[in-house]
């Protein structure tokens, strides 16, 4: 498979690894981008991942908070052109409501539901398949989440692009703070305990990966290599070490590292139920033109015309 500048460029974006390695991994994945990033994660360590999670899809994110209940939604785009479209932003406006006020099952029972603008209706699907004539760009409902009215719920949107709900009782301050960290941290669970097993296997893979690599390095430089058992160790320290990173209630306070959120919210006797981050384009792979190709493509078709 041909590794294109793009590729490798989206690659470095992802990581921050230098261009030739990017190349490499790439080479050595066969092009996939996925493999690529873990090859680079066990060659370099953490640094490959420090910038994983920037994502490329547009769209926004729009959140209803009322008393009979709490919605967010993301409504995805082609270009960030249309992000600041005003039809576009009260389209997603008007989705969070409609899913907070009606408890849709569905994206299908999502657009059924009525809704008027722009001069179409009367459903929210006949606004969105009006308004993507009207602005020329394809724009699509990705997903929702509700929380119904039996918690409290705060929220937080930064900007358009991160969105969070927390379920909570308690103190709604300490609720708004915890949504604010979240968008910043992005936990990926409460605990330790309820973070995916298949994030945990990913990462001890990597560890153990990482622990071969310098294993070969050391044997390679002629260095004492470490033994079964403490390479053994040193890989489950190291899962343990991620497990605390990405479980909201051990990860230190964004506003007071001195304390985890665990201990503010408890002083603040605020319990936080469970929570909701979204972030715009997460997991979507955005098309990357390679216009040297395509300007290529284009002379071949006209000489052979």
């Amino acid at each position: 498979m041909t590794i294109t500048a793009s590729m490798v460029g989206e690659l470095r974006a992802k990581t921050d690894a230098p261009m030739m390695e990017c190349k490499k991994a790439l080479t050595e994945a066969a092009g996939d981008m996925v493999k690529a990033e873990e090859l680079l994660r066990v060659k370099l360590g953490t640094k490959a991942g420090k910038a994983a999670g920037r994502v490329t899809a547009e769209g926004v994110i729009a959140s209803c908070i009322e008393a009979g209940g709490a919605a967010m939604v993301e409504v995805n785009c082609e270009t960030d052109f249309v992000t600041k479209n005003d039809s576009f932003l009260a389209l997603a406006q008007a989705a969070a409501v409609l899913v907070a006020r009606h408890n849709p099952a569905d994206l299908s029972a999502l657009g059924a539901l009525a809704h008027s603008q722009d001069g179409f209706g009367p459903t929210l699907e006949d606004v969105r398949k009006g308004l993507i004539g009207k602005i020329g760009e394809n724009m699509s409902f990705r997903r929702f989440k509700r929380c119904d009215g039996t918690s409290q719920v705060a929220g937080y949107l930064h900007g358009t692009r991160i969105g969070v709900l927390v379920e909570y009782t308690g103190n709604e301050v300490a609720a708004k703070d915890t949504a604010m960290h979240i968008a910043a941290m992005k936990p990926v669970a409460l605990t330790s305990a309820e973070v995916p097993q298949a994030l945990i296997e990913k990462e001890r893979s990597v560890a153990s990966a990482k622990a071969e690599e310098d294993r070969k390095l050391a044997e390679a430089a002629g260095k004492s290599v470490q033994s079964a058992e403490i390479v053994a160790k040193r890989i489950e320290g190291g899962v343990q070490k991620y497990l605390k990173e990405v479980s909201l209630f051990n990860q230190a306070f964004v506003k007071n590292d001195k304390q985890t959120v665990e201990q503010m919210l408890k002083a603040s006797a605020t319990s936080v139920k469970g929570f909701t981050l979204y972030v715009v384009g997460e997991g979507i792979e955005k098309k990357v033109d390679d216009f040297a190709a395509e300007v290529a493509a284009q002379v071949a078709a006209a000489q052979g015309a």
